[in-house]
């Protein structure tokens, strides 16, 4: 079989039938075997051949290429798993939600396919909320007649509300899931135009600050939750997921597993935070994760959120403090204190430096060096 010879299948949509489209480089032999399939026809809209999308004309495919050339089927099987050691989602929560009046609620098949795809518990929720909102945009449309034109406009109300790039990205990605990875449809969304990256620096706190908001804990529990974050750089859903057993007191370290990406990675241990996290196990007793609520099991997300605002508005800090502003103040207390980069990228667990780059456009090192020009 030559190597440099294959036919794509991909996913059309074409008079509300679906079909499967055969995308192939320009070959004498491939244009041959395609133009002698039974029903083959041309899209002008895709520029493609296509057949009906049934077993029989798969089968067909398969069997008139087969040692000719190979059959890429990557973008026409879509069920293969994102995360594989994400584990099994109970969406239940969603199912059993109490009707509401004039609201849609996201359809069996969405929450399906989140599920055999084991997208993260914050994929999920994300995904949900956006595609709500759009399906009840258009609370009167069938969701299949909708087009690029509908979601243009859906885009440009978002936009005018103020809705900042990442969310209306996210809003993309939850509309072309349904579409693309659901209904198994084109990928009819490509041409719509997503906002681009906002290239934010992030917001930190002075060390000072940091010790002001871990002193004003309310008790040995939040004291640990906020310490953790900063000392070990962690991400809240890091934080959500430690069991007991990743905090490491001979190596001082903590072992982050299944992080962002499906990647562990361990981080530094702080001796005063272990102290503290001593203390914390003799009082709470927690039996599986680190941080357990009121009745067991993972402590929430929006507690982690509450207990760090609340007690930075405790410390008198001025500015509006969340869990991520903890972990980009951890990168940068390390870069002023001249800490590697490199070092910093694989604490953070960030793929590339070009990532971790952005910390040091707000870390004070490089600026004090700069000769004051009034002086």
């Amino acid at each position: 079989m030559d190597s440099t010879k294959n036919i794509t299948l991909k996913h059309l949509l074409i008079d509300q039938n679906k079909c499967i489209g055969l995308q192939f480089s320009s070959s004498k032999v491939l244009q041959l075997l395609v133009d002698a399939l039974p029903n083959i026809s041309w899209s002008r809209e895709f520029e493609m051949h296509y057949l009906p999308n049934n077993k029989s004309n798969l089968d067909l495919i398969f069997k008139t290429f087969y040692g000719i050339a190979w059959v890429n089927g990557n973008y026409f099987f879509s069920d293969k798993i994102i995360n594989a050691d994400n584990p099994q989602l109970n969406l239940e929560r969603y199912r059993n939600r109490i009707y509401r009046d004039n609201y849609k609620f996201c359809p069996e098949d969405y929450l399906l396919k989140l599920e055999l795809k084991k997208y993260s518990d914050n994929t999920v929720r994300n995904y949900v909320s956006h595609f709500e909102a759009f399906i009840n945009y258009y609370y009167d449309a069938n969701l299949i007649s909708l087009n690029e034109v509908d979601v243009r406009t859906y885009l440009q109300k978002l936009i005018q509300e103020g809705k900042s790039n990442s969310y209306v990205n996210m809003s993309v990605n939850s509309i072309k899931f349904y579409y693309e990875i659901v209904l198994g449809m084109p990928n009819r969304f490509y041409a719509i135009e997503r906002p681009r990256k906002e290239k934010q620096l992030p917001e930190v706190l002075s060390k000072e600050e940091i010790i002001m908001v871990i002193n004003n804990a309310n008790n040995i529990k939040h004291k640990c939750i906020i310490g953790l974050l900063y000392s070990s750089g962690l991400r809240r859903s890091e934080l959500l997921n430690l069991k007991i057993t990743d905090i490491d007191s001979k190596r001082m370290v903590v072992k982050i597993n299944n992080a962002k990406g499906n990647k562990d990675r361990i981080s530094i241990l702080s001796p005063s935070i272990l102290k503290d996290l001593q203390q914390y196990y003799k009082e709470y007793r927690p039996k599986k994760y680190l941080f357990e609520g009121q009745k067991g099991g993972k402590y929430s997300a929006t507690s982690v959120l509450k207990v760090v605002t609340s007690t930075a508005v405790k410390a008198k800090i001025n500015k509006k403090v969340t869990p991520h502003m903890l972990r980009h103040s951890f990168a940068t207390h390390l870069l002023e204190n001249g800490t590697d980069i490199r070092h910093i990228q694989l604490l953070l667990g960030h793929s590339s430096t070009k990532t971790t780059e952005i910390y040091t456009h707000v870390a004070n090192r490089s600026f004090m060096k700069i000769k004051d020009l009034l002086s």
